[in-house]
């Protein structure tokens, strides 16, 4: 053995590195072995939550059971806001350093952003009907998180109107990252101005003022929204990188070998 080829031998293994993935055929598969543990762990703290939150928790003294909803309605908006911010990250990401996966994350991301919005939106109007007399008012915090739900209807519309993906993803980059400047609105809008909202229950700098069982299945339940949203990005990331990548020798060879879990 020469002396070169002792040395490579004896070199240690490089390990996991971040930069070995950022391309779409080292990615696929690191995406397809993370599926099943993030379906699985949604599923579980689904469960969880909701039964903490609908047989566990107490009934409120002032909503009764109607505020039960919070389980629901506080993870989505999170999730809304959270998701939007990494779908931006993604977008510069792609921009500065021109990676076609930071792309595919972003649109990847998109819908489910989206889903989340509306579920917010859509929840927090049927919490509004028993506590404020109304389904919807403009209010600082529903007007800007309705502008969010718009914002990622924007940005997949006008991905989908362009044919080349290059020129889309650089075009809804543009509304990602420019749209981020509504997020801290819609978390601040509170504090910013005299709105029906009530204000956080949960806040980095000072104790929650909600009951120990709430916060828990308040907090498993936003666990489970972050499970289902790494499960259903890497599920659409996979088909988008097949879709794109149709023409080049992985893709052909992972098709030939009928085994999409690779």
């Amino acid at each position: 053995m020469s002396q070169s080829q002792s040395s490579a031998a004896r070199a240690p293994s490089s390990g996991f590195s971040f930069f070995h993935y950022a391309s779409p055929q080292t990615f696929f598969p690191l995406a397809g072995k993370l599926l099943w543990p993030s379906w699985i762990a949604a599923v579980l703290l689904t469960l969880a939550g909701l039964y903490i939150g609908f047989f566990v928790a107490p009934t409120d003294a002032t909503q009764g059971d109607s505020y039960r909803i919070i389980f629901i309605h506080v993870p989505a908006a999170w999730m809304s806001m959270v998701v939007y911010l990494a779908m931006a990250f993604w977008c510069a990401v792609g921009l500065v350093f021109n990676t076609r996966l930071s792309f595919m994350m972003s649109t990847a991301l998109a819908p489910t952003g989206a889903m989340w919005a509306f579920v917010a939106l859509w929840t927090g109007a049927l919490w509004g009907k028993p506590t404020w007399g109304t389904y919807w008012v403009w209010d600082a915090r529903l007007t800007s998180e309705l502008i969010l739900f718009f914002l990622y209807c924007g940005y997949m519309a006008l991905q989908a109107a362009i044919d080349d993906p290059r020129r889309a993803d650089r075009a809804g980059a543009l509304i990602a990252i420019v749209g981020a400047v509504n997020v801290p609105i819609i978390y601040f809008s509170v504090k910013w101005w005299n709105t029906l909202h009530q204000g956080a229950s949960v806040s980095l700098t000072a104790a929650p003022t909600m009951a120990t069982t709430m916060l828990t299945g308040m907090l498993v339940m936003a666990l489970a929204a972050w499970a289902y949203t790494i499960g259903a990005a890497l599920v659409r990331v996979r088909a988008i990188m097949i879709e794109r990548e149709r023409n080049t020798d992985w893709v052909r060879q992972l098709a030939s070998n009928g085994d999409s879990n690779t």
